[in-house]
């Protein structure tokens, strides 16, 4: 018997015997104990000394901190199937009995620990990273991106005082909105870094809170959303170079650029008269009065749509090192972290969180994020092993396999055994390819047609339902028939 996890809970757990704690371990991410054991450091869910997580209870830290992440593989189960689950497995093997509700449980993650949960989140970055190799490198440099997105939470006072509402919803018709700004890895693409804030933080903003992340030398990729002065004067005084879509508002006009090539040249750019608001004044005085940026511009054709012109302006201004149709090529790759954010939101069912607290919607979007990571990692590591194409490696799919693999693993009768159905496992993850269909068509439109529901535009508590709601939907179209 071993626990890497918690080298303490050797002498507890021995009196229970080997089977017994095999047997418990089922329930949770550790069925893969064995080679899941390099993705997170050994002490990092250890028990406290003294404090909440100090006493030997039936969810310890440990056992908190795997159902939690197995809560989150599967989408839709609630803390009561959690504790059904422990408690059966307590049953089986003769340790007494679990109280049946799920209070417990929900204690137990209170008492998780943040700074826990956002160490995990790093260990499994570097793990993926570690096992992805140098593909999403540029000269040599890495390369982090950084995007924002949203995600909605249970609609309680505590989340609206702290995320509140967009302001166009009516009070008590709309969702606490929760915005995050993510520091993804190209290499791996898993999530290095995250930061939180309300819906009215600008994603720069949220950058902000993210500059100390960055080490001297990487490359920041971003959308337009950090095309501006501000972001691109920050990062050489740091140390970074940065690569992002131009602006909306700026307009640009290469007949008054310094040439390196055909739609290629520099440019300088001024510091505006007016302050920034993300910014603080000795922020402001701190830049740069000018700076040079590269601007590079490139027409991006989709077959069956229009061809698109798009600017880039990076701060890697030596065409020699640097290529333009480098920067267009990594350029191109950012769109694979976009997906990212889908497979969390998507797959994952981060769209909407459960809890019903601020603090604990921020322990379950942490543990959202360390859940992809690890599917990140064994991603990597079928990649390592068969070589082949990480971004077209399925990530559904390999949620899907890493379920049903696990139990398979945690019924094994022997190590050998074990093994063959790890490697078994990453085989099938490197079989299951996405196809390659580029320029395929995927329209953002809706097939299934809305219930016959009216709208929700009144607090519960002042809603008047039509009783023949089918007939008075305010929220049909006019052509709704002729759409059936």
């Amino acid at each position: 018997m071993h626990t890497p996890y918690f080298p303490t809970f050797r002498s507890r757990l021995a009196a229970l015997g080997r089977r017994t704690t095999h047997r418990v371990r089922q329930a949770t991410l550790a069925q893969l104990e064995a080679h899941l054991r390099d993705f997170l450091p050994a002490p990092l869910l250890s028990a406290e000394d003294q404090g909440p997580n100090s006493r030997d209870r039936v969810f310890s830290l440990r056992l908190t901190f795997e159902c939690f992440l197995w809560q989150l593989l599967k989408p839709k189960t609630s803390c009561r199937e959690v504790v059904r689950q422990v408690q059966a497995l307590f049953r089986l093997q003769g340790r007494g009995h679990v109280d049946e509700g799920d209070s417990a449980y929900v204690q137990a993650r209170l008492r998780l620990p943040k700074e826990r949960l956002e160490k995990a989140l790093a260990a499994t970055a570097q793990a993926a990273d570690r096992r992805a190799g140098s593909g999403g490198q540029l000269h040599g440099r890495p390369v982090k991106v950084v995007d924002a997105s949203t995600t909605q939470l249970a609609d309680t006072r505590k989340n609206q005082r702290r995320y509140p509402q967009p302001s166009a919803q009516k009070p008590g018709c709309g969702f606490p909105v929760l915005r995050f700004g993510a520091l993804f890895s190209l290499t791996s693409g898993a999530i290095l870094h995250v930061i939180l804030g309300s819906l009215h933080h600008h994603d720069l903003r949220l950058l902000r809170g993210l500059w100390h992340q960055l080490q001297k030398g990487d490359i920041l990729l971003g959308d337009r959303a950090y095309g501006e002065y501000t972001t691109l004067a920050t990062g050489p005084r740091q140390g970074v170079d940065v690569v992002a879509r131009l602006h909306a508002r700026r307009k640009v006009d290469f007949r008054k650029a310094r040439r390196l090539g055909k739609n290629d040249g520099l440019f300088v750019w001024t510091k505006g008269y007016q302050q920034s608001e993300i910014l603080s004044v000795t922020q402001w005085r701190l830049l740069p009065a000018q700076i040079t940026v590269r601007l590079v511009r490139f027409t991006a054709t989709i077959r069956g749509f229009r061809a698109r012109r798009i600017t880039l302006v990076t701060t890697l201004l030596d065409p020699a090192d640097y290529p333009a149709q480098d920067l267009i090529a990594l350029y191109a790759r950012r769109w694979r972290l976009e997906l990212c954010l889908r497979d969390l939101k998507t797959m994952l069912g981060m769209e909407q969180l459960r809890c019903k607290s601020p603090d604990m919607a921020e322990k379950e979007l942490l543990a959202y994020l360390v859940a992809h990571n690890l599917i990140r990692c064994l991603i990597a590591e079928a990649v390592a092993r068969y070589q082949v194409d990480l971004e077209r490696v399925s990530f559904k799919g390999s949620v899907d396999a890493l379920r049903q693999y696990s139990d398979a693993i945690a019924k094994a009768r022997n190590q050998r055994m074990r093994r063959q159905l790890w490697e078994d496992l990453l085989l099938n993850l490197a079989r299951d390819l996405v196809r390659c269909r580029p320029n395929r068509q995927e329209p953002r439109a809706v097939k299934r047609r809305p219930k016959p529901y009216p709208l929700l535009n009144q607090p519960r508590r002042r809603f008047v339902e039509i009783s023949h709601r089918s007939r008075y939907w305010k929220g049909r179209p006019r052509n709704y028939r002729s759409l059936n």
